[in-house]
């Protein structure tokens, strides 16, 4: 398990000033400088499902691009690697204070001719990586995980570690096991992690329940940080072409 980024905390102070008499409003008219404009939302950044990122990586043919949550290309597939916009430690840690912001997760690591960028949610390139701008990534105490695989007879089981004595006790499984295969995926909710199961080699996600969150429909699914990062998983159905699913099994 990687550890997670510990992100710096800012702290801002704001002084009231109380005062006795009433103060005398502005005009409005001052309460904007002249010819300011205000940016307007991206309306290509549709919002369905607020649990997973606007933009998602989407592959045509040999390359990845951006699609938004209606699945429409918003930034067009011209790389060889593409992640979900989310944080780089290394970046947010730079020496360089002027490419700091370029680690938040405003922006995404892409790949081209063996060049990594980051870019915007338009597309641009605002940013080419340079090892001089490299900081050292601080990261936050390691959170344990509650629940662990457990193999009885050839079958994939879960317990919950803490509580976990006697394996002949089948009260003591958190989930009997039943399964081809388990793995528990890297998340944030510890007490109700996603599971990549197997069974008639077939893969699917259950929870801890053992409530079926995902059919078992793919020849595949990825045990990557798909869930961690963007809430989604990485599956394929022929073991070649993959593409992004959310917990409701809609496709991306």
């Amino acid at each position: 398990m990687k550890n997670i980024l510990n992100l710096l905390c800012v702290f801002v102070s704001v002084f009231v000033f109380s005062q006795a008499k009433s103060v005398k409003k502005v005009p409005a008219k001052n309460a904007v400088k002249k010819g300011a404009s205000v940016s307007k939302p991206n309306p290509d950044l549709v919002v369905v499902n607020k649990d997973i990122p606007v933009l998602i990586p989407k592959k045509k043919g040999d390359q990845f691009g951006y699609v938004n949550q209606n699945g429409k290309f918003i930034i067009q597939p011209e790389y060889h690697i593409a992640v979900f916009f989310y944080e780089d430690c290394n970046l947010l840690n730079s020496p360089n204070l002027k490419v700091r912001k370029f680690g938040t997760n405003n922006y995404a690591t892409v790949e081209k001719d063996m060049i990594s960028y980051r870019i915007d949610k338009t597309g641009k390139r605002v940013y080419q990586f340079k090892d001089a701008d490299f900081g050292k990534c601080k990261f936050e105490e390691y959170k344990q995980q509650l629940f662990q695989a457990y193999v009885l007879n050839g079958f994939y089981g879960i317990i919950e570690k803490s509580k976990f004595v006697n394996a002949a006790d089948y009260r003591q499984y958190q989930i009997y096991p039943q399964y081809q295969y388990l793995f528990i995926m890297e998340g944030d909710d510890v007490a109700n992690p996603m599971i990549v199961a197997s069974n008639n080699d077939r893969f699917g996600v259950i929870d801890v329940n053992n409530k079926i969150i995902i059919p078992f429909e793919y020849s595949n699914i990825k045990r990557n940080f798909s869930w961690k990062l963007g809430k989604m998983f990485e599956v394929t159905k022929d073991g070649t072409n993959y593409y992004y699913i959310d917990a409701n099994n809609k496709t991306y």
